[in-house]
């Protein structure tokens, strides 16, 4: 957890109160008697960990806190001769509690752990390191290492058996609602989703690395899109301060992150980096998951690393691990005190989720929905897990469940019980079982009860991959591991369970889950390719189908198309709709006038801000970005933009590029930019000048011109603007390829300038261009009028000032409050701005 410096993971919330997870398959007829073995564990009494504590690295305080585990627990009364047996001089080494450790689990038929040790004196280092790696993995696990290899080998044996988990059970379509983007239900139910995010707590399961995708960072740290370079973390922190904005109450939102031994250390970074995007440190905790040890064979013998025999070789548990966590951590139960309603679960590189998760919200109030799944069309047999309710008519307990199926079970359910079809699609083209797609939200005041009473537990599956058919031996170790959205399998029968299906795959989700490679074989294939290219395409798409749902946008036709790494796509003109501008569909729809925007095949258009208004007729046929601060009111009039703009242009085989762009198979080529910034507060009219008038005499030079509170220009080129000044005093400046320096901070403008430069990037203006471009021309007799771009009225100075800023605006003075050229948009960023990790 960090909260104003707190750090806690799995380790320190054991000493909090003994938790971990310890269900196995909770459908089986015989579940009922491994629930009895190991009961859930009490509340802890020190759960409420939301009040800071000393900080502790986590393996550190579980080590301390091993005393309380259950294996050690367990063994306090084994025999001690059979430690000194099997580890002679060395168990002179073990305190009590360790000594009390290997003797549960000697018992548990574990000695190789500690089989050819050599004699006290050699190697006691490594010898010390791996007992306390013991500890920490009997520490976490609720019921200790005795109760994991006790439901390993459960599990273990009802895969070689093939024992069916939902034997006995008849699958049926669950209740929920199906809504087409933008329709009346949709739009509705999004409003009252809006109102209820006021009172929503956020989760983001953030363990991965983007390896797997051909990154080497975090995955929350790669770019949502190129053309704002915005990280999905910045994204989604942005958006949530935006419902926070919205909600109309001075409460903080709160969002917390699970991370993993991998990524903790870098996401923590990249916040700081950051200053938190935006958001007080205060409302941001990281909860770190530990690992779960692999298993070698189904008697379930603890595996050793092949290449250090003093370490037991661990994996991850599983996403399902977060509801372990936030029962630990305290955070669920202190969220319900503090009249939080929700709590919402979004996974780490679905730029799209909160289009969706409004709506899901909102279907959650009427029904009245203890869980919610936001889930999207799925094809009969595509390999995505299924939403299925489950009755069970007899048996020893009769009941019935809404919960995930996985695909491969799905059909062979259906053939079994109701469908000699088995998965089919309806007359919709898809299957009337919805795909989940792990985007949950959960009611807090059914949620924290249900975790005191499980500790926070998931039912448990098994996945080894045997060598042949007999089963009896292993390819490579397995282990245990838990899925988020199995929540419900704990749940009573008067649960209210449900979904909410996007009928518009494109409308809610493209993760980003798949390597170039990977992805252009399901391409060829036919499958959505879930892929850092297709990711950003469908951020355009649906920022530009929005617009044409709800302000008569009309989309391009023909559109422009290219191939990326092997996946044909269309480009829709490249939109980015900030979270400030536009955090909900009614949003768009108040911010911009019916017919007022018209977009070229080509354009990128950027609106970063939570008041800017498009009244038109606005025409873009190039480049152009409008940042504009909080409390900047900028109404956007006629104007026609028309530049070389940007192009989204293929890698060439072997053409240097940065993971960003080699995983996306493209760069952004920025030609020219015209780039509208208003960072001060106030009211302002970007608009094309009107006809010229007859030239006005100059204001006199004793009367000094108002403060600079816009920049209007058009350049060549560039780096990408800043995506956060509507979110964060100190915005994000995203870069690729080598960082740039940092540019000067520019002294404050008292004229208006129009202002062009040849190298594209316009520093600030202590800042020197690059060499290789001309000196930039800046001229005071154009004003914001000349540049085609903003007319500036400050409110505080408006009475005051009028006659002046008539008289400057006429003569192309500074009235406009347009600032000097290079406050717009910097190659480097300002000073004391921070580069993402």
């Amino acid at each position: 957890m960090v909260r104003k410096g707190l750090l806690i993971g799995v380790g320190a919330a054991v000493a909090a109160g003994g938790i971990g997870l310890y269900a196995y398959n909770v459908l089986k007829n015989s579940s009922a008697a491994a629930v009895t073995e190991t009961p859930a564990p009490k509340e802890a009494p020190a759960a409420a960990a939301a009040a800071p504590a000393p900080a502790a690295p986590a393996a550190t305080t579980a080590t301390a806190a091993s005393s309380s585990s259950s294996s050690s627990s367990a063994a306090s009364s084994s025999k001690p001769d059979l430690v000194a047996a099997v580890l002679k001089s060395n168990a002179s080494l073990l305190n009590d509690n360790e000594r009390a450790l290997v003797a549960a689990l000697l018992d548990l038929d574990q000695g190789h752990l500690f089989e050819g040790w050599p004699e006290k004196g050699t190697d006691d280092a490594p010898k010390r390191r791996l007992l306390a790696q013991l500890a920490v993995l009997d520490a976490s696990y609720h019921g200790g290492l005795a109760a994991y290899v006790r439901n390993a080998r459960q599990l273990l044996a009802d895969s070689k058996e093939g024992v069916n988990p939902f034997e006995g059970y008849v699958p049926s379509v669950p209740s929920g609602e199906r809504l087409d983007f933008a329709s009346p239900p949709f739009m509705q139910l999004e409003a009252a989703g809006l109102a209820e995010a006021g009172g929503a707590a956020f989760v983001l399961v953030a363990g991965g690395l983007g390896e797997r995708l051909g990154y080497s960072g975090i995955k929350v740290a790669l770019p949502s899109e190129c053309a704002t370079a915005t990280p999905f973390l910045g994204l989604y922190i942005r958006t949530i301060l935006a419902l926070q904005a919205r909600s109309g109450t001075s409460r903080k939102l709160p969002l917390a992150i699970m991370t993993s031994d991998d990524t903790h250390g870098r996401t923590l970074e990249l916040l700081r980096s950051n200053n938190y995007f935006g958001m007080e440190e205060s409302q941001v905790t990281l909860i770190k998951q530990e690992k779960v040890a692999c298993l070698t064979d189904n008697a379930a013998h603890l595996a050793l690393e092949p290449t250090d025999r003093y370490a037991v070789q661990t994996k991850p548990h599983g996403h399902g691990d977060v509801h372990m966590l936030l029962h630990s951590s305290g955070l669920a139960k202190a969220w319900l005190a503090a009249g939080f309603k929700w709590v919402c679960f979004f996974q780490d590189t679905n730029a799209l989720v909160f289009r969706g998760l409004l709506a899901a919200l909102g279907v959650s109030a009427r029904h009245g929905y203890d869980m919610n799944s936001l889930a999207v069309p799925r094809k009969a047999k595509e390999a995505i897990g299924a939403i299925a309710k489950l009755s069970r008519p007899s048996g020893p307990e009769p009941r019935e469940l809404t919960i995930n199926v996985e695909y491969n079970q799905l059909d062979p359910l259906l053939r079994e019980t109701i469908s000699k079809q088995g998965d089919v699609n309806d007359d919709t083209g898809y299957s009337p079982f919805p795909g989940n797609i792990n985007q949950l939200v959960l009611k807090l005041s059914s949620y924290v009860p249900q975790l005191a009473a499980t500790g926070g537990v998931i039912s448990e599956f098994v996945n080894p991959k045997y060598k042949d058919a007999t089963k009896t031996a292993f390819k490579s170790s397995t282990r245990l591991e838990c899925m988020m959205q199995d929540y419900p399998k704990a749940l009573p029968a008067s649960a209210r369970v449900g979904f909410t299906t996007i009928n518009q795959v494109w409308a809610s989700y493209s993760p980003v889950k798949n390597s170039p490679a990977d992805a252009a074989a399901k391409f060829k294939e036919g499958n959505p390719t879930h892929s850092a290219t297709t990711g950003e395409l469908d951020i355009y798409k649906a920022n530009v189908l929005a617009l044409h749902e709800v302000a008569g946008v009309q989309v391009p036709s023909p559109l422009q198309s290219a191939v990326f790494n092997g996946i044909a796509t269309e480009l829709y003109p490249r939109v980015v709709l900030g979270p400030a501008f536009a955090p909900s569909l009614a949003d768009i729809k108040t911010k911009v006038a019916p017919g007022s925007l018209v977009l070229g095949p080509g354009a990128v258009l950027v609106l970063d801000g939570a008041d800017i208004t498009i009244q038109g007729p606005l025409k873009v046929d190039g480049a152009l970005v409008i940042r504009a601060a909080p409390g900047a009111r900028v109404t956007v009039g006629p104007m026609a933009v028309s530049n070389k703009g940007w192009a989204w242009s293929p890698l060439a085989e072997g053409e240097a590029a940065s993971e960003e762009e080699r995983i996306r198979g493209f760069k952004v080529v920025r030609t020219e930019t015209k780039e509208l910034v208003f960072d001060k507060p106030g009211s302002y009219t970007a608009a094309d000048p009107a006809p010229a008038a007859a030239p006005a005499t100059p204001a006199p030079a004793s009367s000094p011109a108002p403060a600079a509170a816009a920049t209007a220009s058009t350049s060549a080129g560039g780096s990408p603007p800043h995506s956060g000044l509507s979110a964060a005093a100190k915005p994000f400046v995203p870069t690729f390829g080598a960082a740039p320096a940092a540019a000067a901070a520019a002294p404050a403008s008292t004229s208006a300038a129009a202002s062009s430069s040849s190298n594209g990037s316009k520093a600030a203006a202590a800042a020197p261009a690059p060499a290789a471009a001309p000196a930039s021309t800046s001229s005071s007799g154009g004003g914001a009028a000349a540049a085609g771009a903003a007319t500036a009225v400050s409110k505080s100075k408006k009475k005051k000032n009028k006659k002046k800023r008539a008289v400057a605006a006429a003569a192309g003075g500074s009235g406009g409050g347009a600032a000097a050229e290079g406050e717009a948009e910097e190659e480097g960023g300002e000073e004391g701005e921070e580069e993402a990790s």
